[in-house]
């Protein structure tokens, strides 16, 4: 079991899961893991308990990418992203401090920025600030070229 820890922007963590690794290289780990929450509708999707979620974690990017995958009937849901410190990975964890700012991309590649508020309110240096701006255009990018994590052939690979 590979584990998953999310950290609010001070560092602190704020919730702590287990997957198993797909895949691993210098700069990223490739997870799949299970929602494992109570059902959620968010509005623009509903997460329900076991969701499978293929997750990227990067160490040289500003985001993480979960590709989220029906319980029920494996349909694709759609990618939820968190803007992000770059990752911290170890031989048996992955560590990130979320931003607050999130992308969420539809089946359709439609992108939906959540949070900016509380992203807004958040003490962040200019530096900082700027990579997450920047963070949200590479995922509008990579979702609108249909490469990466939004491949459309991507199931095939793993």
């Amino acid at each position: 079991m590979f584990t998953v820890i999310k950290n609010d922007h001070n560092g602190r963590e704020t919730w702590r899961y287990t997957g198993d690794v797909i895949a691993r290289a210098a700069d990223h780990v490739l997870l799949e893991a299970r929602f494992n929450r109570d059902t959620h509708d968010a509005g623009y999707v509903v997460y329900k308990r076991g969701d499978r979620f293929i997750e990227w974690f990067y160490t040289d990017r500003w985001y993480n990418v979960f590709r989220i995958h029906d319980v029920d009937d494996g349909r694709l849901k759609g990618w939820y992203c968190n803007i992000t410190r770059p990752a911290v990975i170890s031989d048996h964890s992955v560590m990130a401090d979320d931003l607050a700012l999130d992308v969420f991309v539809t089946p359709t590649r439609d992108l939906l920025l959540l949070d900016e508020d509380e992203f807004a309110a958040l003490e962040l240096d200019a530096d900082e600030h700027a990579h997450a701006l920047n963070a949200v255009e590479s995922i509008r990018d990579l979702a609108t070229r249909r490469v990466e994590a939004f491949a459309d052939t991507i199931l095939t690979q793993l």
